[in-house]
């Protein structure tokens, strides 16, 4: 089993910035792609940045340019620098961690945590 415990959200003003970090444990595969996705309320959850083991990265198009992903292999932890921050942003953020193991597909959620940006 994998765990994933999502830290560093809070309240914020436009134009400040946050950190998110997520810590993951357990049994898991090393060439993973890890991730945050965001949901705010009444809408879908949509993409916000993900990164492979390798290191390529992939952004949402709403914050290309504002938020910066990372990773360190070696603490099995995934960060999201966010920056210019939006009340746009206010939703909640839920990391993720997936791979493929020969015939299977993995893919875990952490508990998400809450970004609320006041303008």
């Amino acid at each position: 089993q994998v765990q994933l415990v999502e830290s560093g959200g809070g309240l914020v003003q436009a134009g400040g910035s946050l950190r998110l970090s997520c810590v993951a444990s357990g049994s898991f595969f090393n060439r993973n792609h890890m991730g945050w996705y965001r949901q705010a309320q009444g809408k879908q959850r949509e993409l916000v940045a993900t990164i492979t083991s390798g290191g390529m990265t992939n952004y949402g198009d709403s914050v290309k340019g504002r938020f910066t992903i990372s990773r360190d292999n070696a603490k099995n932890t995934v960060y999201l620098q966010m920056d210019s921050l939006k009340p746009e942003d206010t939703a909640v953020y839920y990391c993720n961690a997936n791979w493929n193991l020969l015939a299977s597909k993995y893919n875990y959620w952490g508990q998400g945590t809450q970004v609320t940006v006041s303008s």
